[in-house]
């Protein structure tokens, strides 16, 4: 990773808890007269708007000019619209006119705000794509552990685009912290609660939607904790896992790049299985499973396009990790033969 990456990780996210969960991957110490990104404890309101969230958004005219034989021809375009960051001057995206701008400060934190307690506090916030995505997380100050030594924090994060590349999303999740990855909240069903706002004409009809969504983290732990154990309980042989490496990863009969590739991925999901810490423990487990796939989509998988630690966090608040956690288990299900999705947490 270039240290470019690693300057904007660490000018552009906040990191909270670090008593309890340890400093993110990509700390760096920060230099004398530098402001730490890191924080012992909860993260203050007031820093997250001062130091991500200081401008505002702004809409622009879309024109363009072209040459004909007359000349430099200018046109406009009434129907569209640019939106801009300000303070860099960078275009963020380019929309209909009716596309409705989701401040940050107020859909982020304003919003999630109203829910701050002593028992709930910010441990997380940044912006990705150069400010067009941002999110902030809220979490409970204590660190939960399960009886078979799952060490996890229940968080509920908040996540907005300027890019049109997301709605305003509310959802709920848990974060590992022997690996530092991220699952499902619900992770054994399919009604991981998440409530999307797009960005319309009537946005604000839907906020009483929003303070249903974040009314709810205090149930996340018990849930979360339920499943995890219900998951350790169901046993999944060695030939279990094989097959179900094989019907995760196909091999292509053929050889080449596509047949490396896949040979590739299952020797290192099966390192993980027999000999990785943040896996190995809960071999031979439902659980096991979830946890091997997890952990190499978010720390061995080849990214293109991004930083790793960007599209770990784009999928944490667009809901990939849902989708992650529960195509690993309908695959289980096919091998075990046997329901292991649940209806509700």
């Amino acid at each position: 990773m270039s240290a470019e990456t690693l300057t904007w990780l660490n000018n552009n996210t906040l990191i909270g808890f670090t008593t309890k969960r340890g400093t993110a991957w990509h700390y760096r110490a920060s230099r004398q007269g530098d402001e730490p990104n890191h924080y012992p404890g909860p993260i203050p309101v007031d820093d997250v708007k001062r130091r991500l969230f200081p401008w505002e958004p702004v809409e622009g005219t879309i024109e363009t000019t072209y040459l004909t034989g007359d000349g430099v021809t200018r046109l406009t375009d009434p129907d569209r619209k640019a939106i801009i960051r300000p303070d860099t001057g960078r275009i963020l995206g380019v929309f209909k006119q009716g596309f409705r701008i989701h401040e940050y400060k107020r859909w982020l934190v304003d919003h999630i705000e109203t829910i701050l307690d002593d028992d709930l506090s910010i441990g997380s916030a940044g912006l990705l794509k150069g400010g067009a995505v941002a999110w902030v997380q809220v979490e409970v100050p204590d660190t939960c552990t399960t009886p078979e030594g799952i060490a996890f924090r229940p968080f509920l994060s908040a996540a907005t685009s300027l890019d049109g590349s997301l709605s305003s999303t509310y959802q709920t999740g848990a974060q590992l912290i022997v690996c530092d990855n991220t699952l499902s909240a619900a992770l054994a069903t399919n009604n991981a609660k998440r409530v999307k706002i797009k960005h319309s004409r009537r946005s604000l009809d839907h906020v009483a939607d929003v303070r249903d969504a974040l009314g709810i983290i205090h149930q996340i732990a018990d849930g979360f904790a339920a499943e995890v154990q219900r998951l350790c309980r169901i046993e999944v042989s060695r030939k279990d896992w094989t097959t179900f490496l094989e019907r995760h990863v196909p091999v292509p009969k053929e050889g080449g790049r596509k047949r490396t590739l896949a040979e590739n991925k299952r020797h290192t999901l099966a390192r993980l299985w027999d000999y990785d810490p943040r896996v190995s423990p809960w071999q031979g487990t439902a659980f096991g499973v979830v946890q091997a796939v997890n952990t190499f989509t978010h720390h061995n998988q080849t990214v293109r396009g991004a930083a790793r630690a960007e599209r770990n966090m784009h999928r944490m608040v667009t809901g990939g990790v849902d989708d992650l956690d529960l195509a690993t288990l309908q695959t289980l299900e096919k091998v075990l033969n046997r329901p292991l999705l649940t209806a509700t947490v």
